[in-house]
């Protein structure tokens, strides 16, 4: 795995990890819907149901693959080594993109705002710095928005585990230019 993919596990395992106990559970992924509804208020229920739904997949997956003792909650030591795993992950993540993506859209004109985008992952968790860093490094049109697509397809790259000098590598660390 590449540095940068370790770089994001850990960075993902500390959102995840909504409520800050140090582990991830059931509980974290029903904060963190919340969290991202809420700020996905002019979304339609579809948009909004589907993100619930996503979010509900990626929790079911996490806890039947990686909670190896069976105790509810997964620990970093249980998350890192699987959790960029395509063949495990690609379908719950692709799932994700779709939704978190789709939420960013509510008009339905293919396009996301920086408000609605910087709304929506600062309600995920990452820092508004490498929020901006990445949406500009989505190369954002001259009134500010992306394509709901190249969202979408940075989401999974974000997870892919042989990625490097993409996008969503501005969201780990200090934010670059």
């Amino acid at each position: 795995m590449r540095t940068e993919a370790t770089q994001r596990v850990e960075l993902v395992f500390s959102l995840f990890d909504a409520n800050g106990n140090g582990v991830i559970d059931s509980d974290d992924f029903d904060l963190m819907t919340s969290h991202v509804l809420k700020a996905a208020d002019a979304s339609d229920d579809g948009a909004k149901d589907a993100m619930r739904a996503a979010f509900n997949r990626y929790w079911t997956t996490l806890a039947d693959e990686l909670d190896a003792n069976g105790d509810g909650v997964i620990t970093l030591e249980e998350f890192r080594p699987f959790v960029l795993d395509p063949a495990r992950f690609g379908p719950t993540v692709a799932d994700f993109a779709k939704a978190l993506a789709a939420l960013g859209d509510p008009d339905k004109d293919g396009l996301i705002e920086r408000p609605l985008f910087v709304s929506l992952m600062t309600a995920i968790g990452f820092e508004d710095a490498n929020i901006h860093a990445l949406f500009d490094a989505f190369g954002p049109d001259a009134e500010d928005r992306i394509p709901v697509a190249t969202w979408e397809a940075g989401i999974k790259d974000f997870y892919a585990p042989d990625m490097a000098g993409i996008p969503g590598d501005h969201l780990v660390g200090a934010p670059t230019a």
